[in-house]
This record gives structure tokens, C-alpha cells and sequence, in this order.
């Protein structure tokens, strides 16, 4: 449970660092996002999660 907690923070401080220094950029690519259809969006939800789960893998071994 701690090591989840550990992501969870990690994921909030790198989300909250590139709302504070790229807003202009987050605000394009969010309205680019809507213009893309939800095949895309959920194929590149995969991958990344694919992504993370194989760096996590390789971390830990």
C-alpha cells in the first residue's frame, strides 16, 4: 500500500509541475484531445499503461 501511495504522489507532482509550467500547452492539448475520437485516446491510454507497467517491472527487478 505504501509503494501505491508512493505513485500516486508522484504522479500528482508531475502532473501539478506541468500544469504550473506548460498551461497554455495542457489547455491546447486538451482541446486537441476532444477533437480526437475515443479509439485513439483509449489506444493511447493502453500503450502508456503497457509503458509504465513494463518500467515498473524493470525497476523492481
Amino acid at each position: 500500500m505504501l509503494d501505491f501511495l508512493t505513485a500516486v504522489g508522484l504522479v500528482l507532482v508531475i502532473e501539478g509541475t506541468l500544469y504550473a509550467l506548460f498551461p497554455d500547452g495542457l489547455k491546447r492539448f486538451m482541446a486537441l484531445a476532444q477533437s480526437l475520437p475515443a479509439i485513439n485516446l483509449r489506444l493511447g491510454g493502453l500503450a502508456m499503461a503497457v509503458v509504465g507497467v513494463g518500467l515498473v517491472w524493470l525497476v523492481r527487478t
